[in-house]
């Protein structure tokens, strides 16, 4: 018995190590996805107080000492490519804010996997089909400096178990073995392309026209991009999927797999979202980091059954408090 943690660092996709020790408990999942709510049509227009056409502020509304975020034609945020949408009804949206750069195709680091799960996701009948760890998806973390789940070589476990591996501590490993089991092919490079060109697929018929995936976990070949527009919208599509919502929202996620050596492993993952338990109502999504990327964030939030989503790319360190404001700025309209 022991543990088979590493050291905590922080990886060029923006997420730290997992640990692994032969102890934990499962924790549960609560159902999650985007609020369903009667809205007025996408298409109604507000006023200079940010309210619809007709109406003018109360007294409450004007209440002395808290700051008016409706007489803010824009939140005040520094990320440029940037964008806000409300989840109207669920499957649409309304735009609410666009930053200067929403549309300009960048890199997208580790938020690349929301569409990896999205791929994996067409196949939930395949939710409990279990997938055994290869030595190549750990030498693939290490060659590539990649952030990781720390999957243990001979390990088995499930898809829904790899996606919590993939889209909490952000694991490269499991978003490689992801691909190597629903691509085909005869090898596993011929296997994880046709994955690849499965998001690409995906992509055009979402009509994210600002998007192209050369890879499965951001870890780009040369062009692997996206826009603060298309990601958002990404983004509000995952949150539709009840699995996709359950597992971004976990803060921390503990589960257990059959080792290679018989016995049973214990694996505890961390989430890097630091908007999860600090901002109020707070649904997820994605972060990620890189060399090239800069810092990105896709993110949503659930407030008087309304939900936002939004997502934020080539930004600093306060990508969660861009975050913060723009979802502040969006509720208060």
């Amino acid at each position: 018995m022991g543990s088979h943690a590493r050291p905590n660092r922080i990886h060029r996709t923006g997420a730290r190590i997992a640990t692994v020790a032969f102890f934990g408990a499962v924790l549960p999942i609560t159902a999650g996805g985007l609020a369903q709510a009667a809205t007025p049509s996408a298409t109604q227009t507000v006023d200079e107080n940010g309210l619809p056409s007709g109406e003018t502020p109360t007294p409450a509304d004007r209440s002395q000492g808290a700051p008016d975020t409706r007489d803010q034609a824009v939140p005040d945020v520094k990320a440029d490519h940037a964008f806000l949408l409300d989840a109207r009804d669920g499957s649409q949206e309304r735009e609410m804010w666009a930053g200067a750069k929403a549309d300009e195709s960048v890199s997208m680091a580790s938020t690349t996997k929301i569409m990896t799960a999205m791929v994996v996701l067409k196949h939930p009948e395949w939710l409990d089909r279990q997938i055994a760890v290869k030595q190549e998806y750990r030498d693939y973390v290490q060659e590539a400096g990649a952030s990781t789940a720390d999957l243990q070589t001979g390990d088995t476990l499930t898809v829904r178990q790899l996606l919590h591996a993939m889209l909490i501590p952000s694991g490269a490993d499991a978003a490689r073995a992801l691909a190597d089991n629903f691509g085909s092919g005869d090898t596993e490079d011929a296997r994880i392309a046709d994955f690849v060109n499965q998001m690409n697929a995906e992509a055009q018929a979402l009509g994210l026209t600002g998007t192209n995936f050369d890879s499965y976990d951001g870890i780009s070949n040369g062009d692997n991009r996206s826009t603060a527009r298309d990601l958002a919208k990404l983004g509000q599509r995952a949150m539709l999927q009840p699995v996709f919502a359950d597992i971004v929202q976990n803060k921390q996620y503990e589960t257990e797999a059959p080792a290679a050596n018989g016995r049973t492993r214990y694996y505890t993952w961390v989430n890097t979202n630091e908007l999860l338990g600090s901002y109020d109502g707070a649904l997820g999504i994605k972060t990620g980091s890189g060399p090239e990327a800069g810092y990105a964030l896709v993110f949503a939030a659930e407030r008087d059954n309304r939900t936002l989503v939004g997502a934020i790319l080539k930004a600093d360190k306060g990508r969660f408090d861009d975050a913060t404001k723009m979802l502040d700025w969006g509720f208060a309209r």
